[in-house]
């Protein structure tokens, strides 16, 4: 390649990796910003490795880092940041669709987590005190005034100790009109769409990954040809 080639190549890597970092550091501020908003992590705690705000803050902060390398590979004309930048992108591209490929199972094997982890939850509700496991409470509290449900599969799950949550009206001043529909239809719905959207994320992260990945090839052989360019 001549220089003019090299250039264009090299401006197409920063580019792209910027972009790619870019993207990754989206994809962190959406985990946190998941993770700050969300009232549900401490209701399911069976597969809280996999939750969606959790994988979204480690896998793009990897990202970011991972891409910036790229960026100053490509800026340098470096060849050893750049074949770092290659093996890390496509090792973490791997474990991404890995990822991906578990939130599409989970999707569809929700329930089974849920009924048991919401009825967990429920228990520890009904048989602590008032200043007891205020998260859990609050938290349950949350998901029925959001979701506008009542217990795990229904209000007969509270045995007659039913919080003013599940109430319909406000302000409540009686138990008799709850929301009838239980939460876990309603909480694995919305789960099972955030599984999919955060897998349909990843995979588009990967085609974005697979095309730096495909421009530094190019550089780094014609830099492993004619050495460092700015020596």
């Amino acid at each position: 390649m001549n220089r003019s080639r090299v250039n264009c190549v090299k401006q197409l890597v920063v580019h792209l990796n910027f972009l790619c970092w870019l993207c990754s550091a989206f994809v962190v501020g959406l985990g946190e910003f998941q993770m700050v908003h969300s009232k549900f992590a401490s209701l399911v705690t069976t597969f809280w490795p996999i939750y969606p705000a959790n994988t979204l803050v480690v896998t793009g902060t990897i990202a970011t880092c991972v891409c910036y390398l790229g960026v100053l590979g490509g800026m340098k004309e470096n060849r050893n940041m750049l074949i770092t930048f290659f093996v890390l992108l496509f090792v973490l591209m791997l474990v991404e669709l890995a990822m991906a490929c578990v939130f599409f199972v989970y999707s569809r094997e929700i329930d089974t987590y849920f009924e048991k982890d919401l009825m967990k939850s429920l228990e520890i509700y009904r048989r602590t005190g008032p200043h007891v496991n205020t998260t859990i409470k609050d938290d349950f509290d949350t998901v029925q005034n959001l979701f506008q449900c009542c217990g795990v599969r229904g209000v007969a799950d509270w045995k007659g100790d039913v919080p003013i949550s599940c109430c319909t009206q406000d302000p409540c001043k009686t138990h008799i009109f709850n929301w009838e529909r239980g939460c876990l239809g309603v909480m694995s719905d919305w789960f099972a769409g955030n599984y999919l959207s955060t897998a349909a994320g990843v995979v588009t992260m990967v085609i974005i990954k697979f095309i730096c990945m495909s421009i530094t090839v190019p550089l780094f052989c014609h830099l492993h040809r004619h050495g460092l360019a700015y020596k």
